[in-house]
């Protein structure tokens, strides 16, 4: 172990618990990552890679029993004492920390976005198969309890056959953060990765296969250099259009989803509340955690007769299990990495539709 290696004593351990290297801990790390690895069954977090002092100084008062580490390379050097690597870093560093890793042969989860483009992610995808080394991608939003809903009623079939889909991330952020890493392109940021990445993903789970794409990609905010405005027109081969929306300067918000069929409609507003909950220090499990209120449940229906319809809780534990379920029982993972792929290929489309304000096929 390298001297630069905190430790901090270590609590007992289940036996056959899944030793995890956390990579980074900034907001994904510490809120999206952490706190679930702790509270899923099969796994330990045993290390957290930061060389960020107060970052440090974090993860010895929200998980005393884990090292720290300044480096990824003291993760790679003791290969042994770890069973997964999750790397939660800003985006331009995912595809060299995951070849590591897979060079490593140590089995590693991604957050999302896998790469900054197709061919970047497919290439990794093809080291992990090759050396036989799982990799998997941190697709949280597929648990969503909203988008657990409406995957539940497209099944019933209580919308009819699906026509359009509306799905937007928005967000009031006027005013650039010069010292975040996503407002540089230098770090692969801007708001089509982040949080396109997402709204392109649960678009492909729900309709499958895209055949072309139009979009339009803008830098609105003063200072700006990376887009923070977006939107996606996808036409599915299963006939089905995707309009998706992803904004930094929304001073109101439209609905979060509203799904169209031919039978009425699903209509929800507002975010999944497991993000704001894991912000505010809550614990997964604890009680109603990723539950709705009634009274933000989203509706059902045509006209005079849509209805409130339960919401389901949102189960961001269950990737994580997923993953324990994957490294032990030889089960899938819980997101093909192909999954991401696919996305990014639809995002190179994007980017390359807004340049030329046309229509372009994937």
């Amino acid at each position: 172990m390298s001297p630069q290696a905190e430790h901090r004593p270590r609590g007992p351990v289940e036996k056959n618990s899944l030793r995890v290297a956390l990579l980074g801990y900034g907001t994904a790390g510490a809120h999206f990552h952490a706190p679930l690895i702790d509270a899923v069954d099969g796994l330990v977090l045993a290390a957290v890679v930061t060389s960020n002092p107060a970052r440090r100084d974090q993860v010895h008062r929200d998980h005393p029993e884990a090292r720290v580490l300044a480096d990824a390379g003291e993760v790679w050097a003791a290969r042994q004492s770890y069973d997964l690597v999750v790397v939660a870093t800003p985006n331009g560093t995912h595809v060299p920390l995951a070849k590591a890793a897979i060079e490593a042969r140590l089995p590693v989860v991604v957050d999302k976005p896998l790469a900054s483009g197709a061919a970047e992610a497919r290439a990794l995808v093809r080291q992990a198969e090759a050396a036989r080394v799982p990799l998997t991608v941190y697709q949280n939003r597929r648990w969503d309890g909203d988008f657990r809903t409406m995957r539940r009623l497209l099944t019933a079939g209580a919308i009819g056959h699906p026509l359009r889909f509306e799905s937007r991330f928005d967000r009031w952020r006027p005013t650039v953060a010069t010292d975040a890493w996503k407002e540089s392109a230098a770090n692969a940021g801007g708001i089509l990765l982040d949080l396109g990445t997402h709204l392109v993903d649960q678009a492909l789970v729900l309709f499958g296969p895209v055949r072309s794409v139009y979009a339009e990609i803008d830098a609105r905010r003063p200072g700006a250099t990376v887009e923070d405005d977006v939107f996606l027109a996808l036409t599915h081969a299963s006939g089905v259009h995707s309009h998706l929306w992803a904004s930094a300067v929304a001073g109101q918000l439209a609905p979060r989803f509203r799904l169209l069929g031919d039978a009425g409609a699903y209509v929800t507003w507002g975010m999944d509340p497991q993000e704001a909950a894991l912000r505010a220090g809550r614990k997964p499990g604890s009680p109603n955690f990723g539950e709705r209120p009634a009274a933000e449940w989203g509706k059902v229906g045509a006209g005079d007769a849509a209805r409130p319809f339960r919401t389901l809780s949102g189960e961001w534990t269950r990737f994580y299990e997923g993953v324990v379920d994957a490294l032990t029982t030889g089960a899938p993972m819980p997101v093909d990495p192909k999954d991401a792929v696919r996305v990014l290929s639809i995002l190179d489309a994007a980017r390359r539709s807004a340049s030329t304000r046309t229509v372009v096929d994937v």
